[in-house]
């Protein structure tokens, strides 16, 4: 439907991709993903009001300059709190009705449910009119809501796409057009299809995906019904679905092994993998959503050492299934003491179409911040390519990357065109409050069982046992 139809070209390159648990590859400079606790902006000496801003990236921290710029009278404190193992969610329910508790805080789409159901957000429908004008897409909205509240708005909309090797293509397909690409991927049995065709023409030495983890979002959000309903676990078709294609990914060779977010995934973007004998290995392709190409690809398709680069030898199609990936929501603390000033900190940071615009486009470089305040991070900024949640924004800027640097990372296909075209399909009417503990449950069972350590029976069974531990009350067949 959509990205197929986008504009292209091409361009070249190669490289390897490894298997993550022989390879040794070469690490890159990884997404927005913080390690250690960090509070980026001391409060300061002076008069001016204090707003507490928490978030789990350093992503809002170049809004909370950009705001104080425009609102010289405040001091936003931002801290930013690593989500490994959980740290952010546990630190912040921790603050919950204490004075420690921020007055913002940013919620990633994987746990944004669970605070939009519960009490811990205040009201923000007034923002509503605001929403509307900008014409903010209909599912970040219904993400943000509960039972007809609007408590959380998200300055993204993030549809997925399938984003892939020109020059791999080219060798194995005779092709690099997106079109005639997406005719090759459109379901998973062509999918599959292709994965056998790259691995005999290669030898062996390019993967179809470099890890299994590349497909759980596709495959849950093509659901039928959520997890839980009435009270009862739904393990819907597409579930068991998503287990049998990555083993049969696993069994026949066709992902490299490399788990998400690991110094093998990103190598294979660079074209640095390589395996335990070092030998170079080579990834096709990676299912990405909107902020996966200016936030994960784009930063690291050049080797730490500069020796590899694939700028340029990527495309980007809707694949083999439609989906949603990602996005991080806004909202405000209930009971903070500057309500007022947190509503317009949202507003600003979610529904203002100047910012929006800005941010899109890259307006907030490193040497543009440091104009608000001299004290930024040399490495704070914001790249251009980001999807906004603002249609109208959208509509205005789309001309703005036909001849950008995501356009010429892309072989000259504009992205943001094809991503406005799949945005408004996106059905975000599966989300609840309980995916990510129900998912992350799943994970390490299916590991096992890919990994040839337990049966499918086990693997249900022990996914089961933790639900159970989880979800006391939750019924589960």
């Amino acid at each position: 439907m959509i990205l197929a139809s986008i504009a292209l070209v091409a361009c070249s390159g190669s490289t390897p991709a490894a298997n993550e648990e022989t390879a040794a590859v070469q690490p890159t400079q990884s997404a927005a993903q913080p390690t250690t606790e960090t509070a980026v902006v001391p409060p300061a000496a002076t008069e001016k009001t204090v707003l507490n801003v928490w978030s789990f990236t350093n992503e809002i921290n170049t809004m909370a300059v950009a705001y104080e710029c425009r609102n010289p009278d405040v001091d936003v404190v931002y801290t930013m709190i690593p989500m490994t193992n959980g740290e952010y969610q546990t630190k912040l329910l921790a603050s919950l009705g204490t004075r420690e508790a921020p007055d913002v805080i940013a919620l990633e789409a994987s746990f944004v449910k669970e605070y939009v159901e519960s009490d811990f957000l205040a009201d923000l429908g007034m923002l509503l009119p605001e929403a509307e004008a900008a014409e903010t897409y209909p599912f970040v909205i219904e993400v943000g809501s509960h039972e007809g509240v609007t408590k959380a708005y998200s300055y993204q909309a993030t549809p997925g796409a399938l984003f892939y090797r020109r020059s791999l293509a080219r060798e194995y397909f005779g092709t690099d057009d997106p079109v005639e690409v997406q005719a090759l991927l459109s379901d998973m049995e062509k999918f599959i299809e292709a994965a056998a065709i790259i691995k005999e023409k290669s030898g062996g030495d390019t993967y179809m995906v470099a890890s299994n983890g590349d497909f759980q979002n596709p495959f849950f959000a093509n659901r039928a019904q959520p997890w839980i309903v009435d009270g009862e676990l739904v393990v819907d078709p597409m579930v068991a679905e998503y287990i049998n294609i990555a083993k049969l990914f696993r069994d026949e060779g066709y992902e490299a092994q490399a788990a998400q977010w690991q110094e093998g995934w990103f190598a294979g973007m660079s074209d640095t993998l390589v395996d335990a004998a070092g030998s170079p290995k080579k990834i096709f392709s990676y299912f990405l959503p909107t902020w996966g190409l200016p936030y994960v690809l784009a930063p690291n398709a050049v080797a730490a050492d500069g020796a590899s680069d694939t700028t340029g030898d990527w495309g980007v199609i809707e694949g083999p299934l439609p989906y949603q990936w990602g996005g991080t929501w806004v909202g405000v603390i209930n009971g903070s003491p500057k309500f007022d000033l947190a509503t317009d900190f949202v507003r600003f940071v979610a529904l203002d179409q100047e910012n929006l615009a800005n941010w899109a486009n890259g307006v907030y470089t490193n040497e543009y911040l440091k104009t608000c305040d001299p004290l930024v991070p040399g490495d704070q900024n914001q790249a251009p390519g980001d999807f906004v949640s603002s249609q109208v924004v959208v509509e205005n800027i789309i001309p703005s990357f036909d001849d950008s640097a995501m356009s010429a990372f892309l072989g000259g296909q504009n992205s943001y065109a094809g991503f406005a075209a799949a945005a408004p399909s996106v059905n975000a009417e599966l989300m609840t409050g309980s995916d990510d503990a129900i998912q992350r449950a799943l994970a390490d069972p299916v590991s096992q069982y890919l990994n040839g350590e337990i049966t499918e029976d086990d693997l249900w069974a022990s996914w089961k046992d933790n639900l159970r531990i989880e979800f006391p009350d939750l019924r589960i067949p």
